[in-house]
């Protein structure tokens, strides 16, 4: 690509490049929300469900590949727990990404949303007290199941529900998300080739592009942030992040916003 040719599309390309930067940054620090952020601003902008959810999973396997290597870099890993997630995930998101086409979620998602916004209000109010975590969250598999299904139907959903559930067991929060968003490195790689297989390249538009170059330039200063803020912060911002984005997914769904 020629410098012309460059500047010819950077204008088309910015919006989705801050898009995606944003994204990542609280994806990368939080544990959450890439993929409902970028998901929501895509559909917004006119993007089908179907291509933002491809796209926004193409550019993920970019950019948490990023950040699963600042993560390792940070020592925000518990490998045990990352085992116990990854494959039901795996298997949970390609079934998603395989049935996408086939399944209304419509009537689901307002209960899953606001499910969400209770935990959201739940980790607002544990913020606010002394955490001693646990360490050993004793229901893994199913949260890695659920939340790659979700993620790839409906375009976010593993930072929310694997996060928010593993700290409502009393996970360490730094660890929590660091191991999170490592597992989701292969999970979007998992969902992206599925999408591949059965939508073709045609789903991979320009907003994709924006979206990769603005997550990998975001996805180290995330993890960076997720190492250098203190438990009871992370787990109000996780709890602020979640019970926002949920609190309008479900608006949305019952039509509120229109």
């Amino acid at each position: 690509m020629t410098m012309i040719e460059l500047m010819h599309i950077l204008p088309a390309l910015a919006p989705f490049i801050l898009i995606g930067f944003a994204a990542q940054m609280v994806d990368g620090a939080l544990g959450m929300a890439y993929g409902v952020i970028s998901s929501t601003l895509l559909i917004t902008m006119g993007v089908h469900p179907k291509a933002a959810s491809a796209g926004v999973h193409a550019a993920e396997t970019c950019t948490t590949a990023v950040s699963a290597i600042s993560h390792i870099y940070h020592r925000n890993l518990d490998w045990k727990l990352f085992v116990r997630l990854v494959i039901p995930g795996i298997i949970g998101g390609v079934s998603g990404a395989y049935l996408l086409s086939n399944i209304d979620s419509s009537a689901v998602k307002p209960l899953v949303q606001t499910y969400l916004a209770a935990i959201g209000l739940w980790l607002l109010w544990r913020s606010t007290h002394v955490i001693h975590p646990t360490g050993n969250p004793k229901i893994v598999g199913p949260l890695g199941l659920i939340g790659g299904f979700l993620d790839a139907s409906g375009g976010g959903g593993w930072g929310p529900v694997v996060t928010s559930n593993l700290l409502l067991q009393g996970s360490n929060p730094r660890m929590t998300i660091g191991t999170v968003n490592t597992a989701e490195f292969l999970l979007t790689l998992s969902i992206s080739a599925t999408f591949l297989v059965n939508l073709g390249w045609q789903a991979f538009t320009l907003a994709t592009t924006g979206l990769l170059i603005g997550g990998v330039i975001a996805a180290p200063f995330g993890a960076y942030l997720a190492k250098r803020i203190p438990s009871n912060r992370l787990l109000f911002l996780v709890g602020t992040v979640l019970t926002l984005t949920s609190a309008y997914g479900v608006a949305k769904s019952l039509g509120v916003l229109g």
